[in-house]
C-alpha cells in the first residue's frame, strides 16, 4: 500500500475519533461514540500494518493476539466497581509505551530514520526526551492512582513538609537534563532523566485525597495522551500524533471542568497539589444521634411525597443496587411521584461513574440532572434518597475550613423536607474520611445495610 494511500486511510481514521469524542460526551450517544472509535481504531491498524515498511507479521500478530484475549478477559470479570482503577492501569501502560519507544529509537536510530547514534537530530532528541518524561510521569502517577484505588494505599493525602518545593526542584531539574540531553546527547542524562520522571510522577500522586481521585484520573487521561503524541513524533506517524492530542486536549479540557465544579484551581492538579491541607473536619461530636429507620418507614415516606431527588454514590457501585433502584423509581412514579436523579461532578472514583451505572440500569438520560442543574430544586423535594454517597452531600464542605473537602461545590441535599440515606453504618466516612453532618439531621433517616438489599426490601412494601 502507498504512503499516501496509507495517509487518506489515517485521516479517515482521524474523523472517527473525533466523531467519537463526539459521541461520548452525552450518554445518548456514547453507544454510537464508542463504535465510531472502534471503526476509528481497525481503519488505523489495517492502514499501518500495510505500509511498506512493515516486512515482518510475526511479533505483531502474536502481540495482538496476546493483548486481544487478556483485553477479553479483563472485559469480562471486570465489576463496574472497579472501572477506575482499571483506567488508571490503562494509562499506566500508555505512559511506559512512551517511554520504551523512546529509549528504543535512541538506542537504534537508523531504525526510525532519524539519524545514528551519536548524531541524532535535534528535533528527535527534544521529541524523545519529552516523550519520555511526559511517559514516565504517566506511569508512576497512573500506578500510585491504581494502587489507591483498590485500596493497596490509603485514599488519604500523603503529605510532608516541603513536598511542593520538592516537586519544583525536581521539575526544574528534568528540564535541565533535558537541555543537556538535547546538546549532548549524553546516555547517562537520558537515564537521569527517565528516572527523576518516574519519581516525579509518584510524587505528584501521593499527596492526592481521594475526594479529589476523580480529577487524578482525568488528568492522567490527558497525560497518556499527550505521551501517545510523543510516541507518534518519534515514529513519524502522523495518526498517533493526531489521537494523542485529541485525548491529550479533551482529558485537559475535562480536568479543567472537573476542578471547576470543585472549586479547585487546576495549577494545583498540575503541581499534584490537589485537596485541601486542613484536618478532617466532622460533625458535631455532641450531637450525634442518628435517627434509624426501617424499610418499611422509607416506604411510607416515599409513597407520600410528590417529588423525590435520588443521589447515587460510590456505595450504589459497590452494591450494584441501580437496578433495585430503578425498579424502586417506576414503582413511585406510577403512584404520580416525580422522580429526579441528582449527579455530582465527582460521585464514585471516575468522571461520568454514577452516569454509567444509571445508564446500565436504563434509567431516563431525560430524569438525570447534573449538580448546578437540580441543585435548586432541594429546598422544595419532600424526599432525598442519598444511596452510598458521601462526600458530595456534606454540607461542610461550605462551613468548615478545616475540611480537606471544603469550598467543593456540594449537593444541598440538607434543604430538603426529609431525607433518607442508605448506609453500611455510620462507622464508615467516605472516601475523604470526613464524617457528614446530614446524617445526625433531625430530618434524616438512616436505613443501615447493603445498599442493593435494603432497596430491595423497600421495593417490598411499595408494592
Amino acid at each position: 500500500m502507498t504512503t499516501n494511500y496509507s495517509a487518506f486511510l489515517y485521516l479517515i481514521s482521524a474523523v472517527c475519533f473525533i466523531f467519537s469524542l463526539r459521541g461520548l460526551s452525552s450518554p445518548k450517544t456514547a453507544i454510537k461514540g464508542n463504535l465510531s472509535g472502534i471503526a476509528g481504531m481497525i481503519i488505523a491498524v489495517a492502514a499501518t500494518l500495510s505500509l511498506p515498511a512493515v516486512s515482518s507479521f510475526g511479533f505483531i500478530v502474536a502481540a495482538v493476539i496476546a493483548g486481544g484475549v487478556i483485553g477479553l478477559i479483563i472485559a469480562r470479570r471486570i465489576a463496574m466497581t472497579a472501572l477506575p482503577q482499571l483506567v488508571a492501569a490503562f494509562h499506566s501502560l500508555v505512559g511506559l509505551a512512551a517511554v520504551l519507544v523512546a529509549w528504543a529509537s535512541f538506542s537504534s536510530p537508523a531504525a526510525y530514520g532519524i539519524g545514528t547514534s551519536g548524531h541524532i537530530a535535534l528535533s528527535s532528541l527534544i521529541e524523545m526526551s519529552l516523550g519520555v518524561a511526559v511517559g514516565a510521569v504517566t506511569f508512576s502517577g497512573s500506578i500510585i492512582a491504581f494502587a489507591k484505588l483498590q485500596g493497596i494505599l490509603s485514599g488519604k493525602p500523603l503529605r510532608f513538609r516541603g513536598q511542593t518545593l520538592l516537586n519544583a526542584l525536581i521539575a526544574a531539574v528534568i528540564i535541565v537534563y533535558i537541555i543537556h540531553f538535547a546538546k549532548t546527547e549524553s546516555t547517562l542524562s537520558f537515564l537521569f532523566l527517565t528516572l527523576l520522571s518516574f519519581i516525579l510522577g509518584f510524587m505528584l500522586i501521593l499527596p492526592v485525597g481521594g475526594a479529589d481521585m476523580p480529577v487524578v484520573i482525568s488528568m492522567l487521561n490527558s497525560y497518556s495522551g499527550w505521551a501517545a503524541a510523543g510516541i507518534g513524533f518519534t515514529l513519524r506517524n502522523s495518526l498517533l500524533v493526531i489521537t494523542g492530542a485529541l485525548v491529550g486536549s479533551s482529558g485537559a479540557i475535562l480536568s479543567y471542568i472537573m476542578c471547576k465544579a470543585m472549586n479547585r484551581s487546576i495549577f494545583n492538579v498540575l503541581l499534584g497539589g490537589i485537596g485541601q491541607s486542613g484536618t478532617n473536619g466532622s460533625a458535631d461530636e455532641t450531637a450525634k444521634t442518628a435517627n434509624i429507620g426501617s424499610a418499611e418507614d422509607a416506604a411510607v415516606l416515599l409513597e407520600n411525597a410528590q417529588k423525590v431527588i435520588i443521589v447515587p454514590g460510590y456505595g450504589m457501585a459497590v452494591a450494584q443496587s441501580q437496578f433495585a433502584l430503578e425498579e424502586m423509581a417506576e414503582m413511585l412514579k406510577k403512584k404520580g411521584i416525580a422522580i429526579k436523579y441528582a449527579i455530582h461532578p465527582v460521585a464514585g472514583r471516575m468522571p461520568g461513574h454514577m452516569n454509567v451505572l444509571l445508564a446500565e440500569a436504563k434509567i431516563p438520560y431525560e430524569d438525570v440532572f447534573e449538580l448546578d442543574d437540580i441543585n435548586g430544586e432541594f429546598a422544595d423535594t419532600d424526599v432525598v434518597y442519598i444511596i452510598g454517597a458521601n462526600d458530595v452531600t456534606n454540607p461542610l464542605a461550605k462551613t468548615d475550613s478545616s475540611s480537606p473537602i471544603y469550598g467543593m461545590p456540594v449537593l444541598d441535599v440538607e434543604k430538603a423536607r426529609n431525607i433518607i440515606v442508605v448506609k453500611r453504618s455510620l462507622a464508615g466516612k467516605g472516601y475523604a474520611g470526613v464524617d457528614n453532618p446530614v446524617f445526625y439531621a433531625p430530618n434524616t433517616m438512616m436505613l443501615l445495610g447493603d445498599a442493593k438489599k435494603v432497596t430491595e426490601e423497600i421495593n417490598k412494601f411499595l408494592k
